[in-house]
C-alpha cells in the first residue's frame, strides 16, 4: 500500500519476545526507514506500541550495525575482527564445521532463543540445518520451561482465555508480570476494566510500575507463589467458595489436591510467604465471590526451584471457582498452544540421524557454561546418543551421559549468552577457550560477538520475510521486508542455506525458500485455520485463528489433556520422581534448603525486565538506553540502613559466583530482604569493580535448574549487597 510516490507502507511484525506480537505499518523512503507504527486495523495491537519498537527505525539505521562478515585476528574476547567476503566466511566456516563434525556432529550445538520470534528467521532453517548435520540440540529452557511444564501438567498444552476478555472482567489477579512494561496492550485492557470498577491485584515481590496503579499489592517473598496459591485453595474449600458442579465435570484430582491444601492454612503461608493471612484470607473471598474473575500470571513466578508447581496450584484456581464459565473469566500465561504448530513440517527433525529412536543429545541452554567446561580431550562421545539435559529430579544440569561429549563448536543466533545465560563468568570462562570455534549471527557487536571467531552479519525485521504466531494473542502476523539488506547483510534462512552449501549438504529442505518455510510450519488443515488463506494472510498482513474471542473456549471443558479435563492433579509426573499434587519447593537458595548460603548471603535477588529493554536486544539504541540511565539496584530503607548504604551510592551486589556494581535506589517499592536489578545490561555498558570488566546481574544467577522444566532460576538467588568507594 503507498502513501506517496516517495513514502511507501509496508505491513510488518514486531519479532520481539513480548506477548503482543504487534502488526506494524513501516513507512519507508529510499531504502530508509522513516517511521514504524502500530497498526490500527489489527484488533490486539490497535495502532499502540511500545517505546522501544515505535524507535525500531533507530536501531536498524544505527552507525554501528554489522554490515559484512568479520573473521578474529586478536585475541578472544578483544573484539578485534577483519572484514571479508562471504564466500570466503562460507568456506573457511564449512571446513572447521566439518572437521568437527567428521569427529562428532554432537560436538556442535546451536545456541538461539528469541531474539527474533519468527518461524523463519527463528527456528525454521536452522533446525533443520543442525538436524540433518547430527548435530546437538539445544533444550531451551531459559524463559518459559518451567511454566510452560506447569501449565501443560494442568491444562495439556499452553491455552488460556483471550486477552480481549480481560476489559470486562470484575476481578483480576497480575501475578508475577508487570503489563505496564511488558505487555502494554493487556494493560490498556486492564484499564479499562478498573474504569468499568474492577479491582485488580499484583503479586509480587516488587512494587512494579504496575502494582502501584493495582488497588492491592501482596508483596511475597520470591519463590513463595505456590504456598500462596494453596493457602487460597484451602480457604476456597474450607468456606465452600467452589463451584462443585464445574469441579464435579471438568476436572479430575480434586480429593488429592484437597489433602495437600488442607496442609497450608493461610496462616502457614503466610509466614511462609511473608504477606499478611488476612490478605490471603481477603484474596480467597473475592476469587471465590466475583465474576468473571482472570488471572494473568507470567513467568516472574517460575524463576525459582519450584515454579512448575507455582504454575500448577496458580492453574487450579480458576478450575475450582468455575471462572472459566465466563468469557471474562479463566487464566492466560500463554495463547501459544491455540495455534496449530506442524513441528515436523517445519524443523524437520525426521532429517536426524537416528530418528526417531536415537537422537543426538539435548544441552540445556540455561547450562551452557558447565557445558562449555567440558574439556576436549574427553572421549566417548558416541555413548550418549539419546541422552538429555531434563535434570527435573535432581536439580542439576548435567545430562546422563553427556559429560563424555566436549563442545567443540558453537554457533549462536537471536541469542546474546554472555549476557543473558546464568553465571556469567562460567559462560565468559567457557567462551573464552581457545579450542572452542565459536560462529555468531548478529546485528550489533554484542558481549557474545566479541568471543566469536567469525561474526556474520545478519538483517533485522526490517529487511527481511518472516511468519509470527503470538503467546498474548490468537492472531498470525506476516512480517514483509520494508528495505533491501543494509550492507552485505543477510538474513538468518539465507545464511544457513549458504552454510549448508558449504559443508556439501544435499537434502532439498534445507534449501527452501522464505515463503515455503513458513507455510510449512502450520497445519492449513487445521479447524483453527478454517478460512485463512496464505494469499489473504499476505495482503492484509494479520490473520486471527478462527476462534470466538466473545466465548471461552473453555467454558465447557475440552482441555487437550488425555481425559479432557483439568488435571489438579498429574499422575504422570511420578515417573519423572516428582510430586503429582502440587506442592511448594522452597527455593534452592533459601533457609530451608541452604542455611548457610541464606546466612552468608541474606538478600534474595530479582532481576525483572528494566521497562526500556528487552532483554538485551535495544540496550545499545541511544535514545532508549538514555531514558533507562543506569544500571540500578532497589533496596528497602530497612535493608540499606543496617548496611549503612545511602541513596545514590555506588553499591556492589555480589555471592560467590560474581559481582556486578549498580546505583542504589532506596525505596519502599522493594519488600524488605529483597534487592531489585532490572535487567538486562551488557556487560560492557555495565560499571566494573575496582577495574575490572563490567558486569551485570548474571554474574550472580545460578545454573541450578527448577524441578520441572529444566529452566533458568534467575530469582533463585542470594547476594549481599556493599559500597564501592
Amino acid at each position: 500500500m503507498t502513501t506517496t510516490e516517495q513514502e511507501r507502507t509496508v505491513r510488518a511484525a514486531c519479532p520481539h519476545d513480548c506477548p503482543d506480537t504487534c502488526a506494524l505499518r513501516v513507512t519507508v523512503s529510499g531504502n530508509r526507514v522513516i517511521r514504524v507504527e502500530g497498526d490500527p486495523d489489527h484488533p490486539a495491537t490497535d495502532g499502540v506500541l511500545c517505546t522501544k519498537v515505535a524507535r525500531y527505525a533507530e536501531r536498524t539505521h544505527h552507525p554501528d550495525r554489522l554490515t559484512q562478515p568479520l573473521r578474529r585476528v586478536g585475541p578472544k574476547g578483544s573484539g578485534q575482527f577483519e572484514p571479508v567476503s562471504w564466500a570466503v566466511a562460507m568456506a573457511e566456516i564449512g571446513q572447521r564445521l566439518n572437521q568437527i563434525a567428521a569427529r562428532d556432529p554432537q560436538r556442535i550445538v546451536p545456541y538461539s532463543y528469541a531474539g527474533t520470534m519468527g518461524f523463519v528467521q527463528g527456528d525454521g532453517l536452522a533446525q533443520r540445518f543442525f538436524h540433518a548435520l547430527g548435530a546437538s540440540r539445544l533444550d531451551a529452557t531459559i524463559c518459559s520451561a518451567a511454566g510452560s511444564n506447569g501449565l501443560a501438567s494442568v491444562h495439556g498444552k499452553s491455552i488460556g482465555m483471550a486477552v480481549e476478555q480481560f476489559e470486562h472482567s470484575k476481578l483480576i489477579l497480575l501475578w508475577g508480570t508487570n503489563p505496564v512494561t511488558s505487555s502494554v496492550h493487556l494493560w490498556r485492557r486492564i484499564q479499562t476494566a478498573k474504569r468499568k470498577g474492577a479491582v485488580v491485584v499484583a503479586i509480587d515481590p516488587f512494587e512494579s510500575d504496575s502494582a502501584q496503579k493495582c488497588d492491592r499489592w501482596l508483596a511475597l517473598r520470591p519463590g513463595t507463589d505456590a504456598a500462596l496459591a494453596l493457602a487460597l485453595i484451602n480457604v476456597l474449600i474450607t468456606e465452600d467458595l467452589l463451584d462443585r458442579d464445574w469441579i464435579e465435570q471438568h476436572t479430575e484430582g480434586f480429593e488429592a489436591l484437597t489433602e495437600r491444601a488442607m496442609q497450608w492454612p493461610a496462616a502457614r503461608a503466610a509466614e511462609i510467604c511473608g504477606v499478611a493471612e488476612a490478605d490471603i484470607v481477603w484474596l480467597a473471598r473475592q476469587w471465590g465471590s466475583v465474576r468473571p474473575a482472570a488471572i494473568r500470571v507470567n513467568y516472574g513466578v517460575q524463576r525459582a526451584r519450584g515454579g512448575a508447581d507455582a504454575v500448577r496450584a496458580i492453574a487450579a484456581l480458576p478450575a475450582l471457582a468455575g471462572a472459566w464459565r465466563d468469557a471474562a473469566g479463566g487464566m492466560l500465561l500463554s495463547s501459544s498452544g491455540w495455534f496449530p504448530v506442524d513441528v515436523t513440517g517445519w524443523q524437520r527433525p525426521d532429517l536426524m540421524p537416528g530418528w526417531p529412536d536415537r537422537l543426538p543429545r539435548s544441552v540445556n541452554m540455561s547450562a551452557i557454561g558447565e557445558a562449555l567446561a567440558i574439556p576436549l580431550e574427553n572421549a566417548g562421545a558416541s555413548t550418549s546418543v539419546g541422552s538429555t539435559s531434563d535434570s527435573s529430579t535432581s536439580g542439576s544440569s548435567t545430562s546422563a551421559g553427556s559429560a563424555s561429549i566436549p563442545v567443540e563448536a558453537i554457533v549462536v543466533w537471536n541469542a546474546n549468552p554472555v549476557a543473558v545465560a546464568p553465571d556469567s563468568e562460567s559462560v565468559i570462562r567457557g567462551f573464552a577457550r581457545e579450542d572452542l570455534f565459536t560462529v555468531v549471527l548478529e546485528h550489533f557487536q554484542t558481549d557474545t560477538a566479541d568471543w566469536a571467531d567469525w561474526v556474520l552479519p545478519a538483517t533485522t525485521q526490517m529487511e527481511h520475510f518472516d511468519l509470527h504466531k503470538s503467546y498474548g494473542h490468537t492472531s498470525l502476523v506476516v512480517n514483509h521486508p520494508a528495505i533491501s539488506p543494509i550492507g552485505d547483510a543477510l538474513p538468518n534462512s539465507e545464511i544457513f542455506r549458504r552454510l549448508a552449501r558449504a559443508m556439501g549438504l544435499t537434502e532439498p529442505a534445507l534449501f527452501d525458500d522464505d515463503q515455503t518455510v513458513a507455510r510449512s510450519a502450520l497445519d492449513w488443515s487445521h479447524p483453527r485455520l478454517a478460512g485463512v488463506t496464505w494469499e489473504d494472510l499476505l495482503e492484509r498482513g494479520w490473520a486471527p485463528l478462527t476462534m470466538d474471542p466473545t466465548v471461552n473456549p473453555l467454558a465447557n471443558g475440552g482441555f487437550p489433556t488425555a481425559s479432557g479435563r483439568v488435571q489438579l492433579v498429574d499422575s504422570a509426573l511420578s515417573v519423572q520422581g516428582r510430586d503429582p499434587v502440587p506442592d511448594w519447593q522452597p527455593p534452592w537458595e533459601s533457609a530451608e534448603v541452604d542455611p548457610e548460603r541464606s546466612a552468608l548471603y541474606p538478600l534474595q535477588l530479582i532481576s525483572p525486565p528494566a521497562r526500556n529493554f528487552l532483554n538485551t536486544t535495544f540496550v545499545n539504541v541511544t535514545s532508549i538506553r538514555a531514558r533507562e540511565g543506569e544500571p540500578e539496584c532497589l533496596l528497602h530503607p530497612a535493608d540499606a540502613t543496617q548496611r549503612g548504604l545511602v541513596e545514590g551510592a555506588l553499591v556492589k551486589v555480589f555471592n560467590d559466583r560474581g559481582a556486578f556494581a549498580a546505583r542504589l535506589r532506596v525505596t519502599e517499592r522493594a519488600r524488605r530482604g529483597v534487592a531489585v536489578a532490572p535487567s538486562i545490561w551488557w556487560h560492557r555498558d555495565a560499571p566494573g569493580i575496582q577495574g575490572g570488566p563490567g558486569r551485570n546481574v548474571n554474574a550472580v544467577t545460578s545454573q541450578r535448574l527448577t524441578e520441572g522444566g529444566a529452566g533458568a532460576t534467575f530469582y533463585d538467588c542470594r547476594v549481599e549487597v556493599e559500597a564501592l568507594a
